[in-house]
This record gives C-alpha cells, sequence and structure tokens, in this order.
C-alpha cells in the first residue's frame, strides 16, 4: 500500500488487489500510456489527460507532475514510511539536520568542525574512538552547527547530544 499526499492537502490510498488499482479502497479504471521517461497519457471516464514528470526526487518520494497547466506535489510514503510514522519516527525529511547523538560509547578524540561551521550530508563531523578504532562521524544532512556540546578526549555514552545543529 502506498499513500500518496497531494498538494500537501489531499491524501490518497494507493492499494492494489488481484491486479486491479484501488484509490481509497475503490476500483480506479484507466488507461495509461508511457509517452517518453517524463511524459504520460492517461484516459480516464473518456477525458484524456497529459502528465509531465516536472521533478522527481526518489530518495524522498517528493513529485512534481505538470496535469493541464497545473504542477501538483505527490509525496508518496511506502509502508516502510507509514510504519515508522506510526511509531513516531520517520524517515523522510532527514536531509535537515538536528541534533547528533553519539551512535556508541566512546572518546571524542576528534572534532572536525567548528560552531557556525555549515556542514553538508556526508561531511565528517568528528572522529569517536570506540573499542580501540576510530570511527568517523558524519553528518545525515544539511545544516550550521550551533552548539557543540563535548570537548576532545570526553568520553561519551550512546546517545549522548554531541552538536545541535540550526
Amino acid at each position: 500500500m502506498l499513500k500518496a499526499i497531494i498538494n500537501d492537502k489531499e491524501t490518497v490510498e494507493i492499494s492494489e488487489e488481484k491486479g486491479n488499482i484501488l484509490l481509497n479502497n475503490e476500483p480506479f479504471a484507466w488507461d495509461l500510456k508511457k509517452i517518453s521517461d517524463k511524459d504520460f497519457h492517461i484516459i480516464k471516464d473518456n477525458k484524456s489527460y497529459n502528465i509531465e514528470v516536472v521533478e522527481a526526487n526518489y530518495a524522498e518520494k517528493i513529485f512534481k507532475l505538470k496535469i493541464g497547466d497545473k504542477i501538483h506535489t505527490v509525496n508518496l510514503k511506502d509502508r516502510t514510511d507509514l510504519l515508522l510514522e506510526k511509531m513516531g519516527m520517520s524517515n523522510t525529511k532527514s536531509a535537515k539536520l538536528n541534533d547528533l547523538k553519539a551512535p556508541m560509547p566512546g572518546l571524542i578524540y576528534e572534532m572536525k568542525v567548528q560552531v557556525g561551521d555549515e556542514v553538508k550530508k556526508g561531511d565528517i563531523l568528528l572522529i569517536l574512538v570506540a573499542m580501540k578504532m576510530e570511527n568517523a562521524i558524519k553528518a545525515t544532512g544539511d545544516g550550521k552547527v550551533k552548539s557543540i556540546k563535548v570537548k576532545t578526549g570526553e568520553t561519551v555514552e550512546k546517545n549522548h547530544i554531541i552538536m545541535e545543529f540550526e
């Protein structure tokens, strides 16, 4: 099952049963033809629609579709996203950093950033030594270092807040 949020307003559940597509548990009869990688033609209830995929972010499952002269933003959530949401966690919107917590107990060996630094996803923030191994702790998204809560040489426990981002 998928959930589609259209223009941050309308929510549609998309599922499949015995080879048929269901929208909000109702059969959806349509004829779809792929014109190119980004262009599609749909016939629904004897009406014809041209759809162009203007933008596609597969990682965040956000798509901008042009239908006629209007652009619609569609945010898809699969079973995993919905389960994580139900558990109070979120698999999406991870591109913005909030807090960096120690992934394991260890020693802060070296800081690679300072307060005020802009960081991008994948940048090394610090080196944490755990079980005699150096671990490069990387940014999971983009942000600006707001505060650093530990010093080089300090030991931390798992989930101890190391940095805050804005």
